[in-house]
């Protein structure tokens, strides 16, 4: 597959850049999982340089979906954002379908920071990191203000209003047929608590701590505008506050490196005008509840393909952080967490978790040890996968157990009969839940689904800063 990639990808740079001599490498990066990204080491008369590509899963051409414009329309929107100085590559070229390479394009590579985890905390970003959130406010009210007529982006883009985006996306989770109350309970509540109003704008919808590249100088790039539509534009403001995209830093709310002031000071220094906080609010809720239902679409992903990675199962196991992320801003309060069980039986050698254990091990130390790239990306993927299975094993029965007596307690014996199973219950208080049968300010079901949202994100990811800051309430 990659000398067939490295052949149609020679036979355009041979036709679109000037003096092109060879080919060196294209490597495909780590991440990316809703794209695939490339870099690209080019040869030419004047030296080697770098560029990178950006195509749909697979090199497969892509089917129209509401609310995902393309990869042809998104890099108009770059080019469009770098014509009103929001910074970004060269588009170099966009793919053809006679390419034989998918959708996709070939832009400028640039060099800078935009993983998250590292935009956190590494050291050349200190002394520009106390900026960075005034400077993203700048650059969201430079997108806000494009002209949607002009560009003819009104043309290219849908326009979702707040309460067709909060139906669009509780629908979506609808169909995937698993009963997950939180999600419910958020869903509810959004369509409860609408923006009266609102300004439509270009909003780029995934503006946040992993897709905007930065350096000591400042802001490099903004990257991934597969989700733009017109829209709120409180939704960007939103989504770079919510807590999945803060990388640990629970204290510095917008990316994990800022603070809120200084976001909405830089975004009202270009846009000239207030902020809505609670607007803001409303777009960090939603936050948590897309992505809670973005994560379980990965999941959906890798069981339809075509990019059926270890990546997309993990990321959907990330859906508890989202949910958790939505206690903590519509409900926190004291919580415990269940006690962890010991071996299921002593006597069998080897036990079910030392087996487990050994492939964690060996994937953590020799598999990655020996390889590099995407590949050693994938090999701590497997092992983490691995440990949520461990942990499950440890705590996971007591839990689900847990949980199936409050739901007993929670719906009452008449709906919730002695010999139901604990799925059936969850559909019973989805079932509520959508139809309006269960207020929102009922405590008892708060502090049901806050202990099995705890709960679930402790055997999914421990180490979440949410899950802390849950915990902290009952301190």
């Amino acid at each position: 597959m990659q000398q067939a990639i490295d052949a149609s990808l020679a036979a355009v740079l041979n036709r679109e850049i000037e003096g092109f001599t060879k080919l060196v490498r294209a490597e495909r990066l780590s991440g990316g999982a809703s794209q695939e990204t490339y870099r690209l080491e080019v040869e030419t008369q004047a030296g080697v340089q770098q560029m990178a590509m950006r195509r749909a899963p697979g090199g497969q051409p892509a089917e129209p979906r509401p609310s995902h414009p393309g990869l042809v329309v998104e890099a108009k929107l770059m080019r469009c954002a770098k014509a009103v100085g929001v910074p970004e590559p060269e588009i170099v070229y966009v793919l053809q379908p006679e390419d034989n390479l998918g959708d996709g394009f070939i832009m400028e590579w640039l060099e800078g920071e935009a993983l998250g985890a590292r935009v956190v905390k590494a050291a050349e970003l200190d002394s520009i990191r106390p900026q960075l959130a005034y400077l993203c406010g700048e650059i969201l009210a430079k997108i806000h203000g494009i002209n949607l007529i002009e560009t003819g982006l009104d043309q290219d883009l849908d326009h979702i209003s707040p309460a067709e985006y909060v139906e669009q996306t509780w629908e979506r989770y609808r169909l995937f047929d698993s009963p997950q109350p939180m999600i419910d309970y958020a869903g509810r509540w959004l369509q409860e608590n609408l923006p009266a109003d609102y300004t439509p704008a270009l909003v780029h919808n995934d503006f946040r701590n992993g897709n905007v590249m930065f350096s000591p100088r400042g802001v490099v790039a903004v990257l991934d505008w597969e989700l733009a539509h017109v829209g709120d534009p409180m939704r960007d403001l939103g989504w770079i506050c919510t807590s999945s995209w803060r990388f640990g830093r629970a204290d510095l709310p917008v990316g994990g490196f800022g603070h809120y002031e200084d976001l909405f000071a830089g975004y009202e220094s270009v846009s000239g005008r207030p902020v809505d906080r609670e607007r803001v609010h409303f777009w960090e809720v939603f936050g948590s509840f897309w992505w809670a239902i973005g994560c379980l679409g990965m999941a959906e992903h890798y069981r339809t393909g075509p990019d059926q990675s270890v990546e997309r199962p993990a990321i959907g196991r990330r859906s508890s952080e989202c949910q958790v992320d939505c206690v903590n801003l519509l409900f926190p309060g004291p919580v415990e967490l269940v006690s962890s069980a010991g071996p299921a039986n002593d006597t069998d050698m080897p036990r079910i978790e030392e087996l487990i254990t050994s492939v964690r091990d060996f994937l953590h130390t020799d598999v990655m040890a020996t390889t590099q790239g995407r590949t050693k990306f994938l090999a701590r993927v497997a092992g983490n996968s691995l440990d949520i299975v461990l942990r499950d094993q440890a705590s996971g029965v007591r839990a689900r157990q847990q949980e199936l007596q409050r739901l007993r307690q929670l719906l009452g014996p008449e709906v919730a009969g002695v010999d139901m199973a604990l799925n059936d219950l969850r559909w019973c208080l989805v079932k509520e839940l959508r139809e309006g049968r269960r207020r929102l300010d009922d405590v008892a079901l708060q502090n049901h689904l806050r202990a099995t949202v705890v709960n679930q994100v402790a055997i999914d990811q421990p180490k979440y800063a949410g899950l802390k800051t849950a915990l902290s309430y009952g301190e």
